[in-house]
């Protein structure tokens, strides 16, 4: 962990080297992510059923892959009824946040001329849900919820089976409530392959999305043009503005939830006061933080973290701890600071922007409704949060009379004379009866 003020430039420098070794490392990843691509655009459901032998240490056969459909639905009575009352509760909130989202398409002018938009959802999508010895619920519900309500068709699930060969019940209970509508028992880049190029069990899609890790990340650079993708997701990242009017503990705990993630994850505390009142709270923070760490059940998956990319700056006042956000444009920003609220439009530099103590992170990545698959490394500095534009397309569409071509078209051909462009002038003027 490093602690510096927010005057002095080494908090930068850390940041870039931060991000410059995860580059590093993804190139690393790459070649190997293309190697296995290639062999699955080649060899198919014999290269999938290979590569999950080797990295998952299942054996599957090519009937084995897809779930059956009477196993999706019978995966409810497998789970618990607190477990399904809370996806239950966060698939509602979710759909009712993104059902806010939906474009409508449009269009200007009259009988003689009218532009305007049409908005159609893609046909087929690809849903990768991290999973093997873990399961994420969560993420099926934020990735399936957006598409459904874009009106996706075919909404395909890739994830990667446990080391008994099966899919968690809690990821199918939520891919039955979420309406995914074919479920494959894939991982890696395998997963992203398969859905990019198609085998003889899982046909191609229009576009991936979902979280996964370096290799992943990678295997999505590389299909990127075959199929479209969401975002190259990076380690998770969580920025903390707290005053003195935060607590402690609790900073803490938010620290530590996004810490526990990964050991490249990134967790920063801009400690806002003058003089002794942000190396106090600093302190506080840092010695709670601490204490909890000792009692982490993945304590050494957070605590690495937090060694190699924690980062404490201590900022006079919030003006420049804003700046020190807008520098970072972290995946997750969270405001612990008195009146947080008038401090929002301020700091709009991030994935989501948890605002006061009573919006931890955390929950966030369940039952708030907005969506946990955020631009990280920097990326929201342009990109947005998963949602339902990412399963849509927008097409342009143009109607005109010979008179509306008749009022522009002189226009038109003069433009396209001053770009050298004859064909394009002509195309017009014939239609005109004017030289072109």
């Amino acid at each position: 962990m490093m602690r510096l003020k927010a005057r002095d430039p080494r908090w930068r420098e850390r940041l870039d080297r931060r991000r410059k070794r995860w580059l590093r490392d993804q190139a690393q990843v790459l070649d190997g992510a293309r190697r296995i691509l290639e062999d699955v655009r080649k060899n198919g459901n014999r290269a999938v059923l290979r590569y999950t032998l080797k990295f998952d240490g299942v054996r599957l056969k090519a009937a084995d892959l897809r779930v059956p459909a009477d196993e999706i639905a019978g995966a409810v009575a497998e789970c618990d009824r607190a477990g399904l009352a809370a996806l239950r509760l966060a698939a509602r909130r979710i759909e009712r946040f993104h059902r806010r989202q939906v474009r409508k398409g449009w269009s200007i002018g009259g009988r003689s001329e009218q532009i305007g938009q049409r908005v159609t959802p893609l046909a087929r999508v690809g849903l990768y849900v991290p999973g093997g010895r873990a399961a994420y619920p969560s993420t099926v519900l934020m990735t399936a919820l957006p598409a459904r309500i874009a009106g996706v068709a075919e909404r395909v699930m890739c994830t990667p089976p446990g080391p008994d060969g099966e899919v968690s019940p809690w990821v199918l209970a939520a891919a039955g409530l979420a309406g995914v509508t074919e479920v494959y028992k894939v991982g890696g880049v395998q997963a992203i392959g398969a859905l990019a190029y198609g085998t003889a069990t899982i046909r191609p899609v229009d576009k991936v999305v979902g979280p996964g890790n370096a290799h992943v990340a990678a295997a999505k650079r590389w299909v990127f043009g075959e199929v479209g993708i969401d975002q190259i997701a990076g380690p998770s990242e969580l920025l903390v503005v707290a005053d003195d009017s935060a607590r402690p503990d609790w900073v803490a705990a938010d620290l530590l939830a996004q810490a526990e993630h990964d050991p490249d994850a990134w967790v920063g505390l801009v400690a806002v006061g003058s003089g002794a009142r942000s190396r106090n709270l600093a302190d506080r923070v840092v010695e709670a933080l601490n204490g909890r760490l000792r009692n982490l059940e993945r304590r050494r998956i957070a605590a690495a973290a937090w060694k190699r990319n924690g980062l404490v700056v201590e900022a006079a006042e919030m003006e420049i701890a804003a700046g020190v956000a807008a520098a970072i444009h972290p995946e997750h920003l969270s405001l612990a600071v008195r009146d947080a609220g008038r401090w929002v439009d301020r700091f709009c530099c991030a994935g989501a922007v948890f605002v006061g103590g009573y919006s931890p992170v955390a929950v966030g990545d369940y039952v708030a409704g907005s969506n946990h698959v955020l631009p990280t490394g920097g990326a929201a500095r342009f990109a947005s949060p998963l949602g339902v534009d990412d399963f849509v397309r927008r097409t342009g569409v143009v109607s005109m009379s010979r008179a509306a071509l008749e009022g522009v078209g002189d226009a038109a051909m003069t433009l396209a004379s001053l770009e050298g462009l004859g064909a394009h002038a002509a195309s017009i003027g014939v239609r005109l009866s004017r030289k072109g």
